[in-house]
């Protein structure tokens, strides 16, 4: 019997405002995550992550502290990052961080590692942007040996070797779910099916069912390897409002000063509205009435044969108030309707 598609949500703290229209402290939107989490497992959605950045538009810098936070507040909801930056951290300490969430959540933990689309926490910790493949390959390699939850010898080039050592806390049930999470490179893909993981394709821009290639690529590698294929989930902005029209007015202003502040950093040009619409017509932006976020999941679950979705559900200083607004719609109305869809 095939399992129904698992539907969630993520985050990366973005820095939202207030009342007044004033950003808030990094700490109230800290707090205001954990009350956007809680909504989320009450409302019976599978999955909240988040993500791990290290600057000043997104509050989040340490995912795991916020996700105890949210244990101990939760029953059912699976707790994850969205992505943990393994190449600028020390293997070790997240699984450690990691077997400890899991514990405190009684087996709800999760992690999404990944290279990072931000580069500040390589100058941050002490890293050499020149070793940035380097430093993911290395580190995915001990990381993939402490999974098995065996005394673990291993040797690479960036870190002292280890000889027969056991790592603790261990994880309870035997098995951390850890993912790969990846935006378009094809050795990523291999990479996840190398180590035998679960693949998270970050698609933000362009039609999802453009990234079919790699999911075939992946299904393929699996074959090469002589094992069954692990599931692949997506991650995409979106918004839920009751209406298309207000959904994409009420995102419009935020999401495009998020995508500008980027965009300035990265050479983009600013986005026009024009842009915007197409993204939420055709391409990877599920933004709309819930019926219209609904039929958009089912139609990339379908396209890309996916396990898992998650709606980014935070855009740039877009309120608080108007957020936990769009998760009670997700989880109340997007999400049946897409089970329904699904068959």
């Amino acid at each position: 019997m095939t399992k129904p598609l698992e539907l969630g949500l993520d985050t990366f703290g973005d820095v939202t405002k207030g009342a007044t229209g004033v950003a808030l402290p990094h700490a109230q939107v800290i707090r205001n995550v954990v009350d956007e989490a809680v909504l989320a497992d009450e409302l019976g959605i599978d999955f909240i992550g988040l993500g791990e950045h290290h600057r000043s538009d997104f509050a989040i810098s340490s995912p795991e502290t916020v996700l105890a936070a949210i244990a101990a507040r939760t029953k059912r909801i699976h707790l994850g990052s969205a992505v943990t930056v393994l190449s600028s951290d020390d293997p070790i300490r997240v699984f450690q961080r990691f077997a400890t969430l899991d514990a405190i959540s009684g087996g709800r933990a999760e992690v999404i590692l990944g290279r990072g689309s931000f580069t500040e926490s390589f100058p941050l910790f002490g890293f050499d942007l020149r070793s940035y493949e380097e430093l993911f390959e290395e580190k995915l390699d001990l990381f993939a040996a402490l999974l098995k939850q065996e005394p673990v010898s291993w040797q690479g080039n960036l870190r002292p070797p280890l000889q027969n050592q056991r790592v603790f806390p261990p994880v309870e049930s035997g098995t951390l779910k850890t993912w790969i999470g990846v935006g378009g490179s094809p050795q990523s893909v291999v990479r996840a099916a190398h180590y035998d993981l679960p693949l998270m394709l970050a698609i933000i821009g362009g039609d999802p069912a453009r990234f079919a290639p790699y999911v075939e690529f992946y299904h393929r590698a699996f074959r090469e390897f002589g094992r069954t294929p692990k599931p692949i989930g997506v991650h995409s902005p979106g918004y839920v409002a009751e209406t298309d029209a207000q959904a994409r007015e009420e995102l419009w202003t935020d999401y495009k000063t998020m995508r500008d502040r980027i965009g300035k950093e990265r050479g983009w040009p600013p986005m026009g509205r024009d842009e915007f619409a197409s993204e939420a017509d055709h391409g990877s932006l599920y933004v709309g009435s819930p019926e219209t976020v609904a039929r958009k999941i089912a139609t990339t679950a379908k396209a890309l044969g996916i396990a898992r979705f998650q709606l980014k559900y935070s855009a740039g200083p877009l309120p608080h108030e108007k957020l936990m607004k769009s998760i009670e719609l997700y989880g109340r109305k997007v999400v049946p309707m897409v089970r329904e869809m699904m068959g």
